[in-house]
């Protein structure tokens, strides 16, 4: 297997999988694939399945992945909509490449909504954000800081007053 490095494949590390760029429309909810595991027509989606379908998941937690094997002559992804209608991409005859990038074009998210939902993300979770209208109103409520002057008095040995005007002790 070339994409083996140690004991674990490369698809099963935390930096493959964030290097993913599938994110579904949120329309989507189940994303059913129907593919054999021989026959030359199939290699192209067995391929996408191998090196894409991990990211797919851990990009997309709400939508339910199926894989559907050995049931079906002609390789296609369906995917259901949240209206009750869906989606089918045939993908008979077409290698990982082209699948992608029909799969992010069809399926995936604008990249203007990709940007708006990146930096909404971004200003919410990062817990060294501090401040007014940020979760922390003080750096000191932050584990791990040194708590408010106000609330606990400071050491004398950390004040620079008490250093300069104490040099032998």
């Amino acid at each position: 297997m070339p994409f083996k490095v140690g004991a674990n494949a490369i698809i099963r590390t935390q930096h493959y999988l964030d290097a993913g760029k599938i994110y579904l429309n949120d329309k989507i909810k189940v994303f059913c694939v129907h593919v054999n595991s021989w026959g030359d027509r199939h290699k192209g989606l067995n391929d996408f399945l191998t090196w894409h379908m991990p990211q797919i998941q851990y990009k997309n937690p709400n939508v339910h992945c199926i894989v559907l094997k050995n049931m079906t002559p002609t390789p296609f992804i369906r995917c259901f909509l949240d209206n009750g209608e869906h989606v089918i991409v045939d993908t008979d005859n077409k290698e990982k490449r082209e699948i992608l990038n029909h799969v992010i074009t069809v399926l995936g998210k604008a990249e203007h909504v990709l940007q708006s939902e990146l930096l909404a993300q971004e200003k919410k979770e990062n817990p060294a954000n501090f401040g007014y209208l940020c979760s922390k109103h003080c750096i000191c409520q932050i584990i791990g800081q040194v708590p408010c002057p106000a609330i606990v008095p400071v050491p004398q040995k950390w004040r620079g007053k008490w250093k300069t005007q104490n040099k032998d002790a």
